[in-house]
């Protein structure tokens, strides 16, 4: 384990499950990471609830409040400043960071995103799976690039649609698979397992040419 936590901020856009699993894993001591805040883009976002409840420090930043997606992502910047963060964790927020935050957090903004990517970039990614007849669905942790969910990927994890699976049912399964994965991804990077360099993943000191890929059924202990 590290000697100091990770310093993380969290931004969010909603209900906030992904952020009550980074909760828990900190409170539990799962995962060494020290929340300094959660940032939400709107003012009803039950996320807010949840950060309070754990006394997290907790703040909106509405985009109607700016006249362009750069002065939003601006005043983002001086704020994940102030917090000092060293990994910015995306969880259900709603907006495309422009390279005027990116640049400043290069390498240390992570997402994950309901497809396997590269498919189903966007967004109603589990409709889209169904509508599109495919045998397997999933997730993706992938670092933030300014290309809409097209960042270098560290791990994906796969589901296999059923035939009678609807939206919903598919959602539940793919979300279960969220909560696994995206904790481990930031216990690697907090670790220093896990790093991008020129644009790709490197796990462990060598170059990952291709996401890790996991099912259901393995073992992330032993990853």
């Amino acid at each position: 384990m590290p000697a100091q936590p990770l310093r993380v901020v969290v931004l969010i856009s909603g209900h906030g499950s992904n952020l009550q699993i980074f909760i828990d894993s900190q409170s539990s001591g799962r995962l060494p990471i020290d929340i300094r805040a959660v940032i939400s883009s709107r003012a009803d976002a039950y996320g807010l609830v949840r950060a309070k409840q754990a006394g997290i420090e907790h703040e909106t930043l509405l985009p109607q409040d700016f006249t362009s997606r750069e002065c939003y992502d601006h005043a983002l910047r001086d704020r994940v400043n102030r917090y000092r963060a060293d990994l910015v964790i995306l969880a259900g927020f709603m907006r495309i960071l422009t390279p005027v935050f990116l640049a400043a957090y290069e390498g240390r903004v992570i997402n994950i995103h309901p497809s396997l990517l590269p498919a189903l970039r966007g967004l109603h990614t589990h409709e889209r799976a169904l509508r599109e007849g495919l045998r397997e669905h999933g997730c993706s942790v992938h670092y933030v690039t300014s290309a809409l969910d097209a960042g270098p990927v560290i791990i994906q994890a796969r589901v296999s649609v059923q035939p009678d699976d609807c939206g919903e049912s598919l959602q539940r399964r793919v979300q279960y698979q969220e909560y696994r994965i995206y904790p481990r991804a930031v216990l690697w990077i907090a670790e220093g397992r896990i790093e991008l360099r020129n644009h790709t993943v490197w796990r462990q000191g060598r170059r990952q040419d291709r996401p890790l890929v996991v099912t259901a059924d393995d073992d992330l202990e032993s990853l």
